[in-house]
């Protein structure tokens, strides 16, 4: 299994200057929407999404603390 440091990677995300603060709001709402659909389908949800969605919503609570 592959140890993921969300706070690593969110801080890596909060600090690129290429990705605007609409590009990270964006990409949060597509994952929502994603999971949505998923859940609502009962289907079962992918770790690897709960992992993105935590790591940009960190990313995101950097971005608006600085």
């Amino acid at each position: 299994m592959v140890k993921i440091d969300i706070d690593a990677l969110s801080r890596c995300v909060a600090d690129n200057a290429n990705v605007s603060d609409y590009d990270m709001w964006r990409a949060l709402k597509s994952l929502e929407d994603e999971l949505y659909r998923i859940q609502a389908g009962r289907r079962p949800i992918p770790m690897d999404l709960v992992f993105a969605r935590a790591i940009l919503r960190r990313a995101q609570q950097a971005r608006e603390s600085s």
